[in-house]
């Protein structure tokens, strides 16, 4: 009877004292799991207002809206033609600058998406419920920026780049543009590829190169974007008409496929649902069957990508497993956050053991790795989610690509391995690979 008892106290102190870790570590002057790790530069306190922007206007006194616009008039008068453009300055009542940045000048705030709720409480509401939805989430972006151990290892600079885009949880002018925050701005595609771009998320480069986006490039320019985003009032979808029919304010609320980034079962019933939803959205311009048949080879087409990429993975565990990468763990700076040759000092292989992490200080097979799974991978999957063919089979072929590169760097680690082994030696890089000006400027500045 003691046994079970003192596992249960054990486990209650851990979860206790787990607990109260997690709380400590959140209160250092940065943010996230990592806050005592770093400290933010000036610039983040523009992305993520509510913890880190701090008023720098010298001006003193208390101001009316009317106020602030006499002054800005002069001082900034892009902002006051864009505010006089708004509805902001045509509503019965107007929203004047004070209802959104307080009226002590001293004092003036940054507008976070909870001030934007004051009027807009179902927009706001439905954009925070996209939280219970998981991962993807924008309304947990700039949550998971913070805490992912990559951030604290990265220079400033570069995560400042990452946070820029992560910032769509925290103010929400990331998709209508202050100060006109016009609906129609954030109904046309442009409104997203500001960070739906790149490697890691090709969205604009497989949206327009389908048939959707060029007849959008062709004919958009003639559409009337102030009409809501329902069967009729456009001749082809766009990116909101997609991820937030009706004006939805929950983007990645329908996600079939996670982003593409973890195999997922597509016969769940929730996912089923989903499916029905996307099916009769589709049928707003498509008969039902052929938008099935879409659905069936996205499915066809991850089901392809995942056969590669788990069969890559296993490559490398393989090579793990015989302490055959080069450099290992212990002879490289360690994986964030880790002390070296710690318990915790691993190669990360996949998306469950921290990959996502782990692109910077690991040896080139494993980069290599990365890159296909972020890079190809998820080209190939936004290209087969937005109808671009062609994109499918150039991702399945860089794909093909890495896996055959992988596999011949493979084989040159066994033949080193093999010849260490009969010379009855191992190579060893002196610490080599443990400096450098990258590793040494984080370590340093961060």
């Amino acid at each position: 009877m003691r046994t079970p008892l003192i596992v249960l106290v054990l486990s209650l102190t851990a979860l206790a004292s787990g607990f109260a870790y997690v709380q400590w570590s959140k209160g250092g002057t940065g943010a996230g799991l990592y806050s005592r790790l770093w400290s933010p530069d000036p610039v983040q306190g523009y992305w993520d207002p509510a913890k880190f922007y701090q008023s720098t206007q010298m001006v003193e006194g208390v101001f009316q809206g009317e106020q602030c616009v006499q002054c800005h008039e002069s001082i900034t008068p892009g902002i006051v033609a864009d505010w006089r453009n708004s509805r902001h300055a045509k509503a019965g009542e107007r929203v004047w600058c004070s209802a959104c940045h307080g009226d002590d000048h001293q004092r003036l705030h940054l507008p976070t998406p909870e001030v934007c709720g004051g009027c807009h409480e179902k927009q706001h509401g439905e954009f925070k419920d996209e939280a219970d939805y998981g991962f993807p989430s924008h309304v947990l972006a700039m949550d998971r920026a913070l805490s992912a151990p990559h951030f604290v290892d990265k220079p400033k600079a570069e995560v400042q780049s990452c946070v820029q885009c992560h910032s769509v949880a925290t103010k929400c002018d990331s998709c209508h543009t202050r100060h006109r925050f016009d609906a129609a701005e954030a109904r046309r595609p442009e409104a997203c590829i500001t960070c739906h771009s790149g490697p890691p998320h090709p969205d604009d480069d497989s949206y327009f190169a389908s048939a959707h986006g060029r007849l959008y490039l062709a004919e958009g320019d003639q559409w009337d974007w102030s009409k809501p985003l329902v069967k009729g009032n456009y001749k082809v979808p766009t990116c909101a008409y997609c991820h937030m029919d009706g004006g939805r304010h929950q983007v990645a609320r329908k996600s079939l496929w996670k982003f593409g980034l973890q195999e997922i079962n597509p016969h769940t019933s929730a996912n089923k649902a989903l499916r029905r939803e996307w099916i009769g959205l589709c049928g707003d311009c498509h008969e039902k069957e052929q938008a099935r048949g879409w659905l069936s080879a996205l499915d066809q087409e991850r089901k392809q990508a995942w056969q590669k990429l788990y069969a890559t993975e296993d490559i490398l565990k393989g090579l793990r497993a015989d302490d055959l990468l080069f450099p290992a763990p212990g002879e490289r700076p360690p994986y964030p956050l880790e002390a070296p040759g710690g318990p915790g000092s691993k190669v990360r292989i996949g998306y469950f053991e921290g990959q996502a992490s782990a692109f910077y200080n690991v040896s080139a097979i494993e980069r290599d790795y990365f890159e296909m799974w972020y890079f190809d991978n998820l080209g190939a999957y936004k290209a087969a989610a937005h109808g671009h063919w062609a994109g499918v089979a150039r991702g399945h072929k860089r794909m093909s690509e890495s896996m055959q590169r992988i596999e011949a760097g493979a084989r040159d680690l066994r033949a080193l391995g093999e010849a260490e082994r009969k010379a009855g030696i191992k190579s060893d890089s002196g610490g080599l690979w443990q400096g450098g000006a990258y590793t040494d400027h984080n370590r340093e500045r961060n």
